[in-house]
């Protein structure tokens, strides 16, 4: 059988050593960028969830703790109770799986790169790694969620005085913007609306469906860049909150 033109020459690599590549650009950049900002994140929005004071300012209510819940039987801050949803949807993202076994594990560190000695590719068919099948779960999560934020930034425009435009309106605004850009482009969903079918005009609603799988195809392309956009932006939500309600800086009304 002839050779395929992607596949690597027996010996070209030698023996299974760690970063061997003939790659000659900077493939290291996206994986240490990767693992920087998720890090970064991960402390920020640890120690955020932590505090349990500066989460609410006015009609502001930070993403972080969206529900707010506060059962008296809690004496911890209310963030801890729900952001394990919103974690796991993101934890178990297709996207993200790729990006962080890449930052964290290096398996593989980039493509076209060598992975070190000894290791058996089992994808994710063994523990602990068999619970990314969950994501679709979460993903049901996601969209309860999505909908507490759509009303707290609903709420945003609701001022004591009555209705008005901040800049912290327009922050949660934003962040549940990029946030439902994110969850819609999930590919759990594509595959919901239509990824299993071999024949659109063979089932019920056939075309409607086939438009609706398309539609969050396109969504879908951009999902690496939706993902990133929202995580920022969910931090950074929580971050403005958290300055207005602890007096360090003033929120601007517009209206």
């Amino acid at each position: 059988m002839e050779q395929s033109s992607l596949s690597v020459p027996s010996g070209r690599l030698g023996a299974a050593r760690f970063g061997r590549t003939d790659r000659r650009d900077f493939w290291w950049v996206s994986p240490l960028a990767t693992a920087i900002v998720l890090t970064l994140f991960g402390g920020y929005s640890t120690w955020a969830a932590l505090q349990g004071n500066n989460y609410s300012w006015g009609p502001y209510l930070s993403p972080f703790y969206s529900p707010l819940f506060l059962p008296d039987w809690w004496h911890f801050s209310p963030a801890i109770l729900i952001l394990w949803a919103p974690l796991g949807f993101r934890a178990t993202c297709y996207y993200y799986r790729k990006a962080y076994y890449r930052a964290y594990f290096l398996d593989p560190p980039a493509c076209a790169v060598q992975e070190g000695a000894g290791r058996r590719y089992r994808g994710e068919t063994a523990f602990p790694f068999i619970l990314q099948n969950v994501h679709r779960y979460f993903f049901y999560l996601a969209l309860l969620f999505l909908a507490f934020l759509w009303i707290d930034a609903a709420r945003a425009f609701l001022f004591s005085d009555g209705f008005g435009i901040g800049v912290g309106t327009l922050v949660l605004l934003a962040n549940v913007s990029l946030l439902s850009l994110y969850t819609f482009s999930c590919h759990s969903l594509r595959d919901l609306a239509g990824g299993r079918l071999d024949c659109f005009s063979c089932v019920a609603f056939g075309q409607a469906r086939y438009r609706i799988w398309a539609g969050l195809g396109l969504l879908n392309e951009r999902h690496m860049l939706f993902a990133w956009a929202s995580l920022l932006s969910v931090g950074l939500a929580d971050l403005y909150v958290r300055l207005v309600a602890a007096g360090v800086v003033r929120d601007v009304r517009f209206l």
